[in-house]
């Protein structure tokens, strides 16, 4: 849906958007004055952009090592036998893990690619053996420990 509306946005969205994305907390006559225009007319298209879905929700960014969840890993995941039930029992499971901040079906050798964030490697172990290798549809794990960010964000490209 809202890639089809998207050929709609125009120059005044993108500059809402890029300023919503960098704090979504800004109060819409500040944003409406940085781009040019009244109050009003900015809370219409911002109330637009949200009915399209061009904007999903508003959320707080936590910083995970503030709540103690230093250990970040991107683990490749095999299913044994890729087959559509495996896969959407799979993507039902990897829901339910509270740990698995992102999951992504890919193509190539593996099946999925998932991001992992926790206290430390005792407690990524464990999330390896009790949640991801418990189950069968699982036959191989290969594991990627982040050791430095470089970049991480969510605003996206709007050029």
């Amino acid at each position: 849906m809202a890639k089809e509306e998207n050929n709609s946005l125009d120059a005044m969205d993108l500059r809402i958007l890029a300023l919503l994305q960098v704090d979504a907390t800004t109060p819409v006559a500040e944003i409406a004055n940085e781009v040019g225009l009244s109050q009003t007319p900015c809370w219409r298209r911002i109330r637009r952009m949200r009915e399209l879905g061009i904007i999903k929700r508003t959320v707080a960014v936590v910083d995970p090592e503030a709540l103690g969840l230093d250990f970040v890993s991107y683990a490749s995941v095999k299913l044994a036998v890729p087959s559509r039930d495996n896969m959407d029992r799979f993507d039902k499971m990897v829901t339910r893990w509270p740990e698995v901040v992102s999951c992504e079906r890919v193509t190539g050798a593996v099946d999925y690619l998932i991001k992992v964030l926790a206290p430390d490697i005792k407690a990524y172990d464990a999330f390896l053996r009790d949640r991801l290798l418990a189950t069968d549809l699982v036959t191989d794990v290969q594991s990627r420990i982040v050791v430095s960010t470089v970049k991480n964000t969510t605003a996206l490209p709007l050029d």
